[in-house]
């Protein structure tokens, strides 16, 4: 799983997760169901460090998480812009934060 930093605050920390060889060729990453076409896996882990709760997008939660993310890369938020829409996402969080 690669993971990438995408933000760092006193208040929050965003990593983007991505399964190995999500940007691979088909040809060098074997589908088990080559009928069907390959899903690439990728997330987003949203951890509120206030209250010490994380939250794991996927799926439609990821791609909604992405276009926030191509906006600010065209519009340049403030970090009160930005730390106010992770806010909004930190709200589904339930999950606490363990240390492996």
């Amino acid at each position: 799983m690669d993971m990438n930093t995408l933000y760092d605050s006193e208040s929050f920390v965003v990593v983007h997760l991505q399964a190995p060889g999500h940007d691979a060729s088909p040809a060098s990453s074997p589908n088990p169901r080559p009928d069907l076409p390959a899903m690439p896996r990728h997330g987003f882990e949203i951890v509120d460090k206030r209250s010490g709760k994380e939250v794991y997008l996927d799926g439609s939660w990821a791609e909604l998480f992405q276009q926030h993310l191509e906006a600010w890369q065209r519009q340049s938020p403030t970090q009160e812009e930005v730390e106010a829409t992770l806010e909004q996402y930190s709200g589904l969080a339930q999950q606490p934060v363990v240390v492996h």
